[in-house]
């Protein structure tokens, strides 16, 4: 089964369009077609942006559907934390580099996310870094 790391913005975007590409990506999870890599440094991000005032305006979820959701993630996601140090692998957003250590630490085999610093790289350690769209391009092959 293939291991994934959702950027931050997939899961966030899953929240704010029901038909957009990281819903159905969400959608494809539930399905269980791909197993979901997670780091609490990942949870934690996610918990604090999904409750920024400037999301929840966009968004069509109540506060208990996202809680929902995000004990959904914690459930079934398999969580990983970093055990080694990196130096910095994205020069222009460190921030990023979270999610290409989690990947590591989970042997990940995509990265899945709309951030260009990331993309940029297209793959890291043997990880592909792609598009939602893409993504779900490769989840209509298997």
């Amino acid at each position: 089964m293939l291991k994934v790391v959702l950027d931050t913005n997939v899961l966030i975007s899953a929240t704010l369009s029901p038909k957009g590409n990281p819903s159905q990506i969400i959608k494809a999870w539930r399905e269980k077609k791909f197993r979901l890599i997670i780091s609490y440094s990942l949870l934690e991000e996610i918990e604090r942006v999904i409750f920024y005032p400037k999301v929840r305006k966009y968004s069509d979820w109540s506060k208990e559907e996202i809680n929902d959701f995000l004990k959904e993630i914690k459930q079934v996601s398999v969580i990983k934390e970093s055990t080694r140090f990196f130096s910095e692998i994205i020069k222009d957003d460190p921030d990023d580099d979270k999610f290409i250590i989690t990947a590591i630490e989970g042997k990940a085999n995509y990265i899945v996310s709309g951030d260009q610093h990331l993309l940029k790289l297209k793959t890291y350690q043997g990880i592909k870094i792609i598009t939602p769209a893409n993504f779900l391009k490769i989840l209509k092959d298997l």
